[in-house]
């Protein structure tokens, strides 16, 4: 392997403070980070809704997003080949095939993802679901807040129907399935009423998980948002909210990282969350400025995210996905680029001695605290993952770059 040089030196350099490179590099490949469909459309979906709404927004024109189901999967087959280890494909409920049949959301099925699950077989993957509450003209004045006690039916009846999918899919392909539940309501102007909304929203969602449904096939994950386009002055679904209502009835929270104030971390926030909930939904995403979901870069909060995983020993009880989409570049690259970056930080974090420094933590030796810190940024991890790509037959570095170029030009150039 043109890589064994690098990886041996790296190895013995990490042996020294005592990690197990091996062992990493088994986690790195076992440790499934779930792709998000949405990449690959600008999150349109297949249901023919034209724009979206609910204040979030893809924004570029760059040619060749998937125009239906088949496309979407070749595309996703395409980012999987450069990326080592397991993966699993997160699904929106706009993402059902109906045959050219209009279906309510309301009265989406399992037999509208058959194709997905029949594809998902074929690749060994599990399927993850979200259900879809924006982009639909029921969704206008709110979804489960809705006072409209008609549209908030409809909206509970999709959510019931959509853990349904998801109890489908993790039967299936023996693989649990998270589903998550996110949604747009809030006022782009001050309201007078806070409270009524999250009640309403509340008693939603206690219908909604009325329904019993096995954790062994499907999980349901709750994710707020601090605010939205057009919904920049209050959101129903606040931090406080999920946060509380997951732990009163034991579901999980879904952290974005996209989702919080423009200085406000999600990682200092999964230590808290594990002294209450069992389990986690992490939406690793990049915001700039306001939740932009731009594509998820190598920088210090996607490192200190993983760190708190790792660190934590939540790997286990951490359900970890990819929430981005960018239409301003190639697509594929996108969801590559993301995907890799987020590996890369993975593996990184099991290589620190953790051990070792927590022991200089417990001792005051905060010195030696920071300079290993300091000197664990420049150890060659960069070799080990080298070296991981080669091994699961994946692209090195930027090798995968000429190929997707090419994959542009034969493939997504002709849509």
């Amino acid at each position: 392997m043109k890589t064994k040089n690098a990886y041996e030196y790296a190895k013995e350099l990490y042996s020294k403070l005592g990690v197990d490179v091996d062992k990493a590099i088994e986690t790195v490949e076992k440790t499934p980070i779930s792709l998000h469909c949405w990449q690959g459309d600008d999150v349109h979906g297949f249901e023919g809704a034209g724009e979206l709404s609910g204040g979030i927004q893809a924004t570029g024109n760059y040619p060749g997003a998937a125009r239906t189901p088949d496309e979407l999967r070749k595309d996703i087959e395409k980012v999987m080949s450069y990326l080592p280890g397991k993966q699993k494909v997160n699904l929106h409920a706009c993402y059902l095939e109906t045959n050219g049949k209009k279906v309510e959301r309301n009265e989406i099925a399992p037999e509208h993802f058959a194709s997905w699950v029949a594809w998902a077989k074929e690749k060994g993957l599990g399927l993850d679901f979200n259900p879809t509450y924006f982009s639909h003209p029921l969704a206008e004045n709110g979804t489960l807040s809705n006072a409209d006690e008609g549209a908030r039916k409809f909206w509970i009846e999709h959510g019931i129907a959509s853990r349904k999918i998801g109890e489908y899919f993790g039967k299936e392909l023996g693989q649990t399935c998270v589903t998550n539940f996110w949604i747009p309501d809030g006022s782009k102007d001050i309201n007078v009423d806070k409270f009524g909304p999250r009640a309403r929203y509340a008693d939603s969602l206690d219908k909604i998980f009325s329904v019993k449904i096995d954790d062994k096939y499907n999980m349901d994950a709750i994710e707020s948002k601090v605010f939205g386009i057009g919904l920049e002055s209050y959101t129903v679904g606040s931090n406080e909210f999920c946060m509380g209502y997951a732990i009163k009835n034991g579901k999980m929270v879904c952290l974005d990282a996209g989702h919080f104030h423009p200085t406000e971390v999600i990682s200092d926030k999964i230590s808290s969350v594990f002294l209450y909930c069992d389990n986690l939904l992490l939406h690793v995403s990049r915001p700039v400025r306001w939740d932009s979901d731009h594509v998820v870069i190598y920088n210090d909060e996607l490192q200190a995210i993983m760190n708190e995983l790792v660190r934590n020993n939540a790997l286990d009880k951490t359900f970890i996905a990819l929430d981005f989409f960018d239409a301003s570049i190639n697509r594929i690259a996108a969801w590559t680029i993301g995907t890799r970056n987020a590996q890369k930080a993975l593996l990184n974090a099991l290589l620190e001695p953790t051990d070792l420094l927590k022991k200089m933590e417990l001792e005051g030796d905060f010195t030696s605290r920071l300079a290993m810190l300091e000197e664990l940024k420049s150890y060659p991890f960069a070799a080990v993952f080298d070296y991981l790509c080669e091994k699961n037959d994946r692209p090195v570095r930027e090798e995968w770059i000429a190929d997707v170029k090419k994959y542009e030009k034969d493939v997504l150039s002709k849509r």
